[in-house]
């Protein structure tokens, strides 16, 4: 593993916090300085207990799957700041990617991190919080840029290199009082539905070690499910975001073509390359977006904002909904958990809708050859990336710098809008809010071998991704061998609010959500 941080040393706190249920080590990058905030406590080594029934209780400071709300709320009442926020989440880290387990979701770990929040809780305290992430660790999937780390994509081709600024989002995230935690593990190059890359190895899922977590973001997703960070940022082309969120449970979104900016994030297709959030709750997803969207000159496919997705949180976002129900010829081994999930729409307000989507008039597959044209462009604005990157990793002296000029790619870029309003004709036609289908129709996938490719056969590239509609993935329950299965929902352009709103309506009267066993609370017994 390619990490920043070498030797941790863990404190325990005790810290009241009201409702929580994990304990909060302290942990450390060797070379971050030590602040004046650090807990007079004496040094003790945290231990993993693999038993997921052990349960450290009372007041102790950090719950899991604690909300950006709740930790604001607790670092505004002065019972955590964010040095204790990033300690126990590196602590864990420690615990579970480095040790234990061994997911593998990290690919580097941000040498500053402690520094940052030292600077972030003075700051808070001097003139109270820049934004609603101030002081929230987060991590990014590690072809999204940073300063403070390298953007490798996976390969070895660039593992030293480091961006000499923020990708756009990354930018915003800090803006509104983020640290950048870690980066992620992922796909190679993001070119699989696997995430095993040379550089990270194989992400493993944490509730099956044996199983793979999909991809490519899939190091995202199971630093989010494992409860690294907050919450986290990945890349959706074909499902990238979707697909493992819902394999590792947690939400992730793929947001409207347009709404939030690509630029500084090593890309596969321009075309139909995302940047999407993934988080535990979808009130924490909303916040994500809400903070990243908006117009950037260096990306001319997006536009202005103004529509807060906060404010479509809904515990009754349910009631009056028409869901339409993408029908199959087939059925799958998830039916049982996915209907439900629908059930569970029906009994709190919601008409279900029987409904058959459209395919492309054109060939969408000439999209996916972007590859090399996309890559020289981002190195073009990369002044620090290594010489004779390009060639290295495109790897076919064939290849051109320049986009596709076939006539098969150009109807393909032409046909994608054409494709979005055949989509939103029949959502019209049916007055439909959003459309329903699972994330994939079957589990994760065991692992055979570490290069493989994921045949859980997910949906999750389809419409979303040539139409540019957004779609949401979220936690719809456990199949019978005890793994999670996800429902993803479609809107229309720039309605990523009926999303939020139906999402959370849902979550309202489901617990979908738990604690993977391969990563229990940490117990502060040495």
């Amino acid at each position: 593993m390619h990490r920043a941080a070498t030797s941790i040393v863990v404190s325990v706190l005790i810290v009241a916090l009201a409702g929580c249920t994990d304990s909060a080590p302290r942990t450390a990058p060797t070379d971050s300085p030590t602040d004046s905030s650090a807990t007079s406590e004496p040094s003790t080594t945290v231990t993993a207990d693999p038993s997921p029934s052990t349960v450290i209780t009372g007041d102790v400071p950090f719950p899991m799957d604690a909300t950006i709300a709740e930790l604001q709320r607790a670092m505004r009442n002065g019972r955590v700041s964010s040095v204790d926020l990033v300690d126990h989440f590196l602590a864990r880290i420690e615990a579970y990617d480095d040790d234990g387990p061994q997911l593998n979701a990290l690919i580097s770990i941000n040498p500053r991190a402690r520094a940052e929040a030292v600077a972030l809780d003075s700051e808070r305290a001097a003139s109270g919080p820049r934004g609603p992430l101030h002081g929230i660790p987060l991590v990014v999937k590690d072809n999204i840029d940073t300063v403070e780390m390298p953007t490798t994509s996976g390969s070895p081709v660039l593992e030293h290199f480091r961006p000499a600024r923020d990708a756009f989002q990354v930018r915003k995230l800090r803006e509104a009082g983020a640290i950048i935690l870690a980066k992620t593990n992922l796909a190679e190059l993001t070119q699989s539905s696997n995430s095993y890359s040379t550089l990270g190895g194989q992400t493993l899922s944490p509730y099956d070690t044996s199983r793979e977590p999909g991809g490519s973001s899939g190091g995202t997703a199971v630093a989010v499910a494992a409860n690294f960070a907050a919450a986290g940022l990945g890349q959706d082309t074909c499902g990238s975001v979707r697909h493992p969120a819902g394999l590792n449970n947690v939400y992730g979104l793929r947001p409207t073509h347009g709404l939030s900016s690509r630029a500084g994030a090593l890309p596969f297709s321009t075309s139909l390359d995302e940047l999407g959030p993934m988080a535990r709750t979808v009130g924490d997803l909303a916040i994500l977006v809400d903070i990243t969207a908006g117009e950037d000159p260096e990306d001319p496919a997006t536009v202005p904002t103004t529509t807060s997705l906060v404010d479509a949180l809904d515990p009754a976002g349910l009631e009056g909904r028409r869901v339409g129900i993408l029908e199959f010829d087939y059925r799958t081994e998830l039916d049982g958990v996915l209907q439900d999930a629908l059930d569970v729409m029906v009994a709190h307000g919601a008409e279900l809708v029987p409904i058959t989507l459209p395919e492309p008039a054109q060939d969408m597959d000439p999209l996916l050859e972007e590859f090399p044209s996309s890559l020289a462009d981002y190195l073009a604005k990369e002044p620090t990336a290594p010489r004779g990157a390009w060639t290295r990793l495109v790897g076919d002296p064939g290849a051109s710098r320049e986009k596709p000029t076939t006539r098969a790619y150009r109807k393909a870029v032409a046909g994608r809008m054409g494709y979005r309003r055949d989509l939103e004709a029949v959502m019209d036609r049916h007055r439909v809010d959003a459309v329903a289908y699972p994330v994939s129709a079957t589990t994760a996938s065991v692992i055979v071998r570490p290069d493989q490719d994921d045949d859980s056969g997910h949906f999750a590239c389809g419409p979303a991704t040539i139409a540019g509609l957004p779609a949401l993935a979220m936690p719809a329950g456990f199949a019978s061998d005890g793994l999670p299965v996800g429902l993803e929902l479609l809107g229309r352009a720039f309605d990523e609010a009926t999303l939020i709103s139906i999402a959370s309506g849902f979550e309202a009267h489901t617990d979908h959500r738990g604690l993977p066993a391969a990563v229990p609370p940490l117990s502060p017994a040495g």
